[in-house]
C-alpha cells in the first residue's frame, strides 16, 4: 500500500469513527499499556477467503486487524495452529477473536492443527476468568450443537455457543439488508439512530443467551430468503461471561465490509470495551428490542 492509499484508508476511518460515536479518547498512547488481541482463524469446515492467505502473507482480515491495532494501540497476534491454544499460552493476551468454522478440536478442511479438547476447555475458563472474547461473522458456525439446526436445544447447546451468546442456523443469497441500532450510547454505535444498509451476507441464528445486551438488530423486512421469514433478531451484541467480556458481530463475510468504516467503528468500539478500555452500560436488552427473537425461520 502507498502513502497515498494509506492516507485515504486513515482518513476513511477517521471519518467513520466521528460518523459513528467512537471515543477519540481511544487512541495510542506512549504511556498506556497496550491490550494484545490473538486472532485466530483455522477453518475446520468452510474456509471464507477474508481469512484465506496467500503464500505468508496475511489475510485480508488478518491485515486489516493488524493495521487497525497499530493506529489505535493495541497489538495482534494472528494464527491458525489450535495447537497453541493452551492455558499459559491464552495469559498472553488480554482478548481472543475468532473467525472460524467447524469443530475446531478437527484438523478440518484447512489441514492446519486443531485445537485440544483441553485447549478448548481453557480458552473457555480464560473467558470466564476474565479474558475478552470477539467473534466474528462465523465463529457462531464454530462448535456447533450437533442436531437438527432448526431446533431449540435449551441447556444442551455446546459450551463454546453459550459463551459466545447464538449460533449460526443458515445463511440466504448475499443482499442489501438493514440493520436497526438498538443502542446508540454503546461505543462505535453512535450516528446512525435510523440504522443504515450494508451488502453483506447475513447469518439467521439461533440459541441466544437470554443476557445479551444488543447493538444491532437485523431488520428483515424485504429481505430475500426463507431464512430471513422471521420477526427482527438479534446480529451484533456484547454480553457478560462470568468475568469475562463478549462481543460478537454477524457482519465480517466481504472484503468491503472490512474496510467499510461503519463496520470498522463498531469493531473497534466492541474492542475498546471486550479489552476493558471502555466501560459502558451493557444491561441486558434482548427482550425489549427483539421480542419475537425465538421464532425460527422456516426449513428450506
Amino acid at each position: 500500500m502507498n502513502r497515498r492509499e494509506m492516507m485515504i484508508k486513515t482518513g476513511a476511518v477517521a471519518l467513520g469513527a466521528r460518523l459513528c460515536g467512537f471515543p477519540a479518547s481511544w487512541v495510542a498512547k506512549a504511556d498506556a499499556p497496550k491490550r494484545r488481541i490473538l486472532f485466530f482463524t483455522k477453518s475446520s469446515s468452510f474456509e471464507h477467503s477474508v481469512i484465506r492467505r496467500r503464500g505468508n502473507q496475511l489475510s485480508h482480515a488478518e491485515q486489516i486487524l493488524t493495521d487497525l491495532g497499530k493506529q489505535h494501540g493495541f497489538n495482534v497476534a494472528v494464527t491458525k495452529n489450535g495447537s497453541l491454544l493452551t492455558a499459559a499460552y491464552l495469559a498472553d493476551f488480554d482478548a481472543l477473536a475468532f473467525f472460524t468454522t467447524g469443530d475446531l478440536t478437527q484438523a478440518g478442511l484447512d489441514r492446519q492443527p486443531p485445537m485440544t479438547p483441553e485447549g478448548k476447555a481453557a480458552l473457555l475458563a480464560a473467558i470466564k476468568n476474565g479474558k475478552g472474547f470477539i467473534g466474528f461473522h462465523a465463529s457462531t458456525d464454530t462448535f456447533k450443537t450437533p442436531g437438527d439446526p432448526y431446533q431449540d436445544y435449551g441447556d444442551q447447546k455446546d459450551p463454546y455457543i453459550a459463551m459466545i451468546g447464538g449460533e449460526f442456523i443458515k445463511h440466504g443469497a448475499q443482499q442489501k439488508a438493514k440493520m436497526i441500532a438498538t443502542d446508540v450510547k454503546f461505543p462505535g454505535c453512535g450516528g446512525f439512530n435510523d440504522g443504515f444498509e450494508m451488502m453483506e451476507e447475513w447469518y439467521s441464528l439461533k440459541h441466544y443467551a437470554n443476557d445479551l445486551h444488543v447493538l444491532l438488530v437485523q431488520e428483515t423486512r424485504g429481505m430475500k430468503g426463507k431464512e430471513y421469514e422471521r420477526p427482527p433478531y438479534p446480529a451484533t451484541w456484547v454480553r457478560r461471561h462470568g468475568k469475562g467480556r463478549v462481543f460478537y458481530t454477524s457482519m465480517g463475510h466481504r472484503e468491503d465490509v472490512w474496510t467499510n468504516p461503519i463496520f470498522q467503528a463498531i469493531l473497534l468500539g466492541g474492542i475498546s470495551w471486550a479489552v476493558g478500555q471502555i466501560e459502558a452500560d451493557v444491561t441486558p436488552n434482548l427482550a425489549q428490542v427483539a421480542p419475537r427473537y425465538m421464532e425460527m425461520p422456516p426449513k428450506g
